[in-house]
């Protein structure tokens, strides 16, 4: 499913899409086309620009979270032409699973975009990295200090949604590295003992600002 008002961008991202093997149920030119072809259709992935008619404020991410409410099954990944880090807050704060906010400039980079498709809709997560970088920034003074520079870069990686391989290559490091340095970041948040993945998820959290309520929902395994 792809809502974008803009006609051009559309047809692209319909074409880029389809070309890496995906099929796209309907699109979508504002946020009532875009409820309505999902009620229809119910597709496992949508993706949807950050403002549509008739405000162009923030129509796509109200509809985005209408969708994870009604229907969960449903990823959602945003496309933004600008960073603003609350809108992929407030996304996480109603389901961590299958939940993307990148930037339109992505699109051009047309493997990486791919690859946070895929990894949206297998149930995981992709944020664009100048949203993670100013999260670094806004949050300078919590609990995050306690992390050495190296801890929080992996735990900017891991909001980003990369895995502990995607971690250690764009790192340099070796795997074993990067889960010590995971179990680092784990014990210095002071996160309460449980199963990794769903500690794991629970980090991400504290780094985005989201409250306690998203920490509430289902435990997602294997894929940040």
């Amino acid at each position: 499913m792809i809502a974008e008002d803009s006609v051009l961008l559309r047809i692209g991202l319909v074409k880029v899409v389809e070309m890496a093997g995906f099929e796209v149920a309907a699109e979508a030119g504002d946020g009532q086309e875009l409820l309505a072809a999902v009620e229809e259709h119910r597709p496992d992935l949508a993706v949807v620009d950050v403002r549509m008619p008739p405000g162009f404020t923030d129509e796509g991410v109200r509809a985005a979270l209408e969708i994870r409410q009604k229907w969960p099954s449903t990823a959602v990944l945003m496309l933004s032409q600008y960073v603003e880090e609350r809108y992929a807050a407030d996304l996480l704060a109603t389901n961590t699973s299958g939940v993307g906010y990148l930037l339109k400039q992505r699109v051009a980079d047309v493997e990486e975009f791919i690859e946070a498709l895929r990894r949206v809709a297998a149930g995981g997560t992709a944020l664009d990295p100048q949203v993670v970088a100013q999260l670094l920034v806004r949050r300078a003074s919590d609990p995050l200090e306690r992390l050495t520079a190296r801890e929080r870069d992996v735990l900017a990686l891991m909001a980003e949604g990369r895995s502990n391989a995607g971690i250690a290559a764009q790192l340099v490091v070796s795997e074993s590295a990067v889960a010590k340095h995971i179990n680092n970041i784990l014990a210095k948040l002071d996160l309460p003992k449980a199963d990794a993945d769903h500690r794991r998820v629970l980090a991400v959290l504290r780094f985005l600002g989201v409250g306690a309520r998203a920490c509430r929902v289902p435990v997602l395994r294997g894929v940040m």
